[in-house]
């Protein structure tokens, strides 16, 4: 999401094999939204591998079911917002871990209709604080419990040609760092995992303005959650499965205007391409 060079940072995925034990999830309840295909299914498969037991839960209950059975996991299809009762009975009664993966991808600039920009908003970000008012006073009870959200690079920088987009995930991540800073005393893990471009449908979405910023270092699904679960071995807040964000993000607050002199360098290369199809 920015064209800027920079040095690169070491804290994305350091390879983890998937027989190794993170932090115990081997027989934690784990809640994945979002997973009926993409970085959801992909961490739903990878709690999985490592022993968790498993909710899939995707707005598609066809895919949703499909996951679930694939990796031995239990099916909860609906809107992320409104099934954290439903998932924690099917855990039986304690959610671990809940990520907070289910997103929603919308282009357009600051003349996107009203409620283009109402939508963004409710499932990039206050989805994820029903489910955190729902999850935190058992977590907070109990002294342990952990967040993750899914918000990409475009929380920390930005995205070209997706106003809405762009604003909500920048929202995610600061709900994300204000549980993490309010919390993480109690016993609250926290994760905001920020890649860049992956190969999944959000990506073909993203039309040509993902083409043009994405796809030339798009990486699969299965590195977010090899990420992801470095991150919490760690116990590392930040997730960057693409490392060199991390100095995208250090140009971002050290030097602005470089920094929003060559995202408008980026645009306008974007506009040109657009004017010529």
């Amino acid at each position: 999401m920015n064209a800027d060079t920079s040095s690169a940072d070491t804290s994305g995925s350091a390879g983890r094999g998937a027989g190794e034990d993170a932090d115990g999830l081997r027989g934690a309840g784990v809640v994945v939204t979002g997973a009926g295909g993409g970085i959801g299914a992909a961490l739903a498969r990878r709690f999985a591998a490592e022993g968790a037991r498993v909710v899939v839960n995707d707005l598609d209950a066809a895919r949703t079911k499909a996951v679930a059975e694939e990796i031995g996991a239990v099916a909860v299809p609906g809107d992320a917002s409104s099934v954290v009762d439903e998932a924690r009975e099917a855990l039986g009664g304690t959610v671990d871990v809940w990520c907070a993966n289910a997103g929603l991808s919308s282009p357009g600039d600051v003349f996107a209709d009203e409620d283009v920009w109402a939508a963004a908003w409710d499932v990039n970000v206050m989805a994820h604080v029903r489910a955190a008012r729902a999850l935190l006073p058992d977590w907070l009870e109990r002294g342990s419990g952990r967040f993750v959200s899914t918000v990409s690079a475009a929380g920390l920088l930005t995205m070209i040609g997706a106003a809405p987009y762009s604003v909500s995930k920048h929202g995610a991540y600061a709900f994300a760092e204000w549980l993490s800073l309010t919390y993480r005393h109690r016993g609250l893990q926290v994760h905001a995992i920020c890649p860049q471009g992956v190969r999944t449908d959000m990506l073909t979405a993203a039309g040509t303005a993902g083409e043009l910023v994405l796809a030339p270092t798009a990486i699969e699904p299965e590195d977010v959650a090899d990420a992801l679960l470095d991150a919490i071995a760690a116990d590392r807040f930040l997730v960057l499965p693409h490392p060199e964000v991390a100095g995208y993000y250090r140009n971002r607050a050290t030097d602005p205007e470089r920094w929003l002199g060559t995202m408008n360098h980026v645009q306008r290369a974007w506009e040109a391409g657009t004017r010529q199809e």
